[in-house]
């Protein structure tokens, strides 16, 4: 089995709770779709030449030092469990785990940086950083784009820019996101109406794991619906605009909520902390509607000692595949549900709660 720990520095910088508003925003992604002139979609491409665009995007990006501190992984050579990992850490997308033969996967710069090669497009370039610092990720992803470029010729049309498989990624081909907690406006009543806000300016919203996904534990991922039409510097202010009065309407529905109803918050807080320190099983669910009160807690200042990284730890070691990552072998539901507890127990006990 490849040991991923040593392949990224684990990929997990953009969990370490520090930027901008890292008390609400966990992370800020950008993720860019190129297509390589001359070669069929990826609906319509053939073995040959998807291996020779893998070829030649690994090519180019080791003779511009982005492999000498990272990794290249061919999907097809890691087992069921490190793909679902990899899609965990937010490395691969859905399509990727589903579709992985003739796929590959770069990572560099402690897992800030990465692109998927044989997913939707050709290309998917992306930087997952930890906070709001939308611009930080923007510069890696334009640098890597900008250094393929000079080797590969994108696909491109004068008048309607980058072309790509799916019409909303057509122009810039940026889709620009942010990884939020909303607890505040969800425990007001408020969420309802602020996610109708964003919808109808232009944005959506998903869960955690952007298309596809539920949304649980207050965690929702927003993002640019389009891309056609926008340069990515009006796109990704209009996205930094509006996450900014979303984390001041958060802050303000937390304000609320400790003066008008502290004890009923607190015991619910220390409520959650109590399950999650001391269960013997937590089904996937429930575990991060506890984590999200106890987030909520460390922020609110209700608990002292417990850190945001150690959280956010708790968030990705807590899911499917790094508990049969760690246990080296696939878990039905009890045994996964027995060591998501074991896990969350464990990292809880490094922080000295007050």
């Amino acid at each position: 089995m490849l040991n991923l720990t040593n392949i990224v520095d684990e990929g997990l910088s953009w969990l370490d709770g520090t930027g901008p508003h890292s008390d609400i925003v966990l992370s800020s992604r950008v993720r860019i779709a190129r297509n390589i002139a001359g070669y069929h979609f990826q609906s319509g491409i053939g073995s040959y030449e998807s291996l020779d665009i893998m070829k030649k995007v690994e090519t180019t990006l080791s003779t511009r030092g982005y492999l000498k501190e990272g990794a290249f992984i061919e999907l097809a050579d890691i087992d069921d469990i490190e793909r679902k990992l990899l899609l965990e850490r937010h490395l691969i997308s859905r399509e990727l785990l589903g579709q992985f033969k003739n796929s590959g996967l770069i990572v560099t710069d402690g897992g800030k940086l990465s692109l998927m090669i044989g997913e939707e497009d050709h290309l998917r370039i992306q930087s997952l950083m930890s906070g709001f610092i939308l611009d930080e990720c923007w510069k890696k992803v334009e640098n890597m784009e900008r250094d393929l470029g000079e080797a590969l010729d994108y696909a491109y049309h004068p008048r309607y820019g980058f072309l790509t498989a799916c019409p909303t990624n057509t122009g810039t081909g940026i889709r620009a996101s942010i990884l939020i907690h909303l607890p505040g406006l969800v425990l007001t009543k408020e969420i309802g109406k602020v996610l109708r806000g964003i919808s109808q300016i232009g944005l959506t919203f998903r869960g955690i794991y952007g298309e596809g996904s539920d949304v649980m534990g207050n965690y929702f991922q927003i993002s640019n619906q389009t891309s056609l039409g926008k340069t990515e510097g009006e796109l990704m202010d209009h996205l930094s605009k509006i996450t900014n009065q979303v984390v001041e309407y958060e802050t303000n529905a937390r304000e609320i909520l400790i003066r008008d109803a502290r004890i009923q918050i607190e015991d619910k807080i220390w409520r959650a902390f109590g399950i999650l320190k001391y269960a013997r099983a937590i089904t996937p669910e429930e575990g991060m509607n506890l984590m999200s009160a106890v987030r909520l807690g460390v922020n609110l200042g209700v608990i002292e000692g417990l850190t945001i990284s150690t959280l956010n730890n708790i968030l990705m070691f807590s899911q499917y595949g790094h508990l049969e990552w760690e246990a080296g072998r696939p878990l039905n539901k009890a045994e996964r549900d027995v060591r998501r507890s074991a896990r969350i127990r464990k990292l809880l006990a490094n922080d000295e709660v007050l």
